[in-house]
């Protein structure tokens, strides 16, 4: 005992040794690699663009097969960002210990493969795949109700893979152009905080001074977890023989609940989500689903024979459905009006602020810069993207965009989309301005506001198209635009290039362009998109349709009673957000998000009760293991969401090879028959 102490000793004095040099080594190395910066054709790598494109292609199919099914997407930034430097770490080592050499792997380079591969799936979340684009076709025709004032049959437009990429390339490169000129204003000079962009680039450079015995924790985690969630979907496959079979309609609270759709469905891309999403979001949706499936459904429904006859269809518009539809809408227009309108006063009185204190902002700024802060300017501004490419990208491709949407859909007027690309540059800038203070993109506001005006003034027969062609063209310009300059605070803390990461940005929306419609069909072609009693509701296409609808009719398109109750949705809406705004902060912070209420009033329970289960894990995980749970929370997350997300890719070739699941497994009362 006696003899083996200063053995100890020493071994614990060499670990405070090394504890010590790591540590300053951590501290250190931010501030080094902004000393050496690569040039920004160096920081562009044919791996890092094959890595992106891999992640873009992963995502896009996971972005679509959540829109299609539920309508909600998280954030998918933090992940895209894990993923590329688990893959190029692990690609370097298997080199290394094959004998070669590669290049380091650099947090500029990280941010890259970022930009280019949310870029890339951006599209399949924003593209309008199960919106507006969706909207147009026969199916969300019918259910909308045939025959009824300005639902008319040549409103119809089915999808189809080269009217569907023509129209993302002509009207998502404008959004990349159209705030450049204002990008030194937006980051630099009024310091807006864009939270996402700024949230990605601190976890980028944690990754990067973590050690490698952390990264290789989390690759394994990933590993574990795709491996994991993608069996469980080819198990679950098996037991899926036809609709309303499986592991997906299991009872789990009893048949009665099941019947209001409050079961566990075992999807392990949802579990994934709602470790990614914030714990309001996840209670927000399941107090939704109570609302409605657990009162307001079974109440209405009780007036049947009263307020709607008895021997409609169920999906009839004049039906139970119909209230589904509109109450939904009310939720959503009510939320997004009020912070369409706060967002825009804040911004205002921002703007107002920063002009009135320039002064003094300018020589506080000035003796408060550090010399990282410094250096992080001069890399920002030192690869400058001119003016002229901004202003002439924008000018062009809006002429392109005005010549060639007219002749796809002859119900769009030139001279709307003219007047909607006078509008754009200073739509982008109130967007982007209120995202960099509130961390809101409010672009599909913009896009309904956009629907509701162009279906009011395009008439009965034009109507429905306009508006929602229209609400596509505003909603992925204003959206493009937001989402470049979230990048380009990424890239601003990290000591990226912003040429290196505009360019990445254009080869991903390119890749997105083609990629998003070949994921879409992927699961149009193989599944039944678009049947509210199936897998893919597709709700948000039976939604903006009926709101074009509404804009063209009036209230008249409500069913009976459903104007009042719209009403009173709509001021629970406003309500809600008044007092999380108004109200002390312990009390405001309890308040529901009545944007994401509203998605479970038409799919139903079941996913809310799935990414609640994510949150109670991100909720436990830490209080049991704090250390372990910051390290493994993101990789177990994304494990989950890519494996059972990518299977969706094997079931639709199943699916189109015309192979179906050998058992169904259903669910009885035992005194049936």
């Amino acid at each position: 005992m006696i003899s083996s102490s200063p053995v100890l000793n020493t071994e614990e004095e060499k670990k405070l040794e090394i504890e010590k040099e790591v540590e300053s080594q951590v501290a250190d190395t931010e501030w080094d690699e902004c000393k050496r910066i690569q040039p920004w054709k160096d920081q562009i790598t044919v791996r890092g663009l094959v890595v992106s494109m891999v992640i873009g292609i992963m995502y896009s199919i996971i972005a679509m097969k959540l829109n299609l099914s539920a309508g909600i997407v998280p954030n998918f930034n933090v992940s895209a960002a894990l993923l590329a430097f688990l893959f190029v770490r692990s690609w370097t080592k298997v080199l290394h210990k094959a004998g070669f050499m590669s290049k380091p792997f650099t947090r500029q380079e990280n941010t890259i493969i970022q930009t280019c591969a949310v870029s890339c799936y951006s599209i399949a979340v924003h593209g309008g795949f199960a919106s507006y684009l969706l909207g147009l076709n026969r199916k969300t025709y019918e259910l909308s109700g045939m025959g009824a004032e300005g639902n008319n049959p040549n409103t119809v437009r089915d999808p189809g893979f080269g009217w569907m990429t023509s129209f993302l390339f002509v009207v998502c490169f404008v959004g990349l152009f159209i705030l450049i000129p204002l990008r030194k204003i937006m980051i630099v000079d009024l310091k807006l905080a864009f939270p996402s962009g700024l949230a990605t680039a601190v976890l980028i450079n944690g990754f990067h001074t973590q050690g490698d015995k952390t990264a290789k924790k989390q690759v394994g985690g990933f590993l574990k977890y795709f491996s994991i969630s993608f069996l469980w979907g080819f198990f679950k496959w098996f037991f899926s023989g036809t609709q309303g079979c499986g592991f997906a309609q299991f009872p789990t609270f009893g048949l009665q609940a099941w019947k209001q759709t409050f079961y566990f469905d075992f999807n392990m891309t949802y579990v994934g989500a709602g470790m990614i999403c914030p714990h309001l979001v996840n209670l927000s949706l399941l107090l939704g689903a109570a609302l409605s499936f657990g009162m307001i459904w079974p109440l209405i429904d009780r007036r049947k024979g009263d307020w709607f006859p008895t021997n409609l269809d169920e999906s009839n518009m004049k039906a139970l459905y119909g209230y589904k539809v509109f109450l939904t809408v009310a939720l959503i227009l009510g939320d997004g009006l009020y912070n369409f309108v706060k967002i825009l006063v804040s911004s205002f009185l921002s703007v107002l602020e920063k002009i009135k204190n320039r002064k003094n902002a300018i020589s506080a700024d000035q003796q408060g810069d550090h010399p990282e802060e410094l250096k992080q300017k001069e890399v920002f501004l030192r690869d400058n993207i001119s003016m002229w490419i901004g202003t002439g990208g924008y000018i062009v491709l809006s002429v392109i965009s005005i010549i060639v949407i007219p002749l796809m859909f002859p119900q769009l007027k030139w001279f709307y989309v003219v007047v909607a690309y006078i509008l754009a540059p200073s739509l982008a800038f109130c967007n982007a301005y209120g995202t960099g203070l509130t961390d809101m993109n409010m672009a599909y506001n913009y896009g309904k506001v956009a629907l509701f005006v162009l279906a009011a003034i395009s008439g009965r027969d034009n109507g429905v198209v306009a508006g929602l062609v229209g609400c596509g063209l505003v909603k992925s310009v204003v959206s493009v635009a937001c989402t470049l300059m979230h990048d380009f605070k990424t890239a601003y803390y990290t000591c990226t290039s912003p040429k290196a990461m505009f360019i990445c940005q254009i080869i991903g929306t390119a890749l997105g362009c083609v990629i998003a419609p070949l994921s879409f069909f992927l699961f149009y072609k193989a599944f039944d998109v678009g049947n509210p009693h199936g897998e893919f509701k597709a709700p948000y296409a039976l939604i903006y349709r009926n709101m074009a609808i509404l804009g063209v009719e009036g209230f008249s398109a409500l069913p009976h009673h459903c104007l009042q109750l719209c009403y009173g949705f709509f001021a629970f809406a406003v309500a809600v957000n008044m007092v999380r705004d108004l109200s002390p902060k312990r009390i405001g912070k309890w308040m529901p998000l009545p944007m994401v209420m509203a998605i479970p009033f038409l799919v139903g329970a079941y996913f809310a009760i799935d990414m609640c289960l994510g949150s109670l894990v991100v909720y436990v995980w830490p209080k049991l293991n704090p250390k372990k749970a910051e390290a493994m929370i993101p990789a177990t997350a994304s494990g989950l969401i890519c494996g059972e997300g990518l299977w969706a890719l094997p079931a639709s070739i199943l699916a189109l090879a015309k192979i179906n699941p050998p058992i169904c497994m259903k669910f009885f009362a035992s005194n049936r028959a």
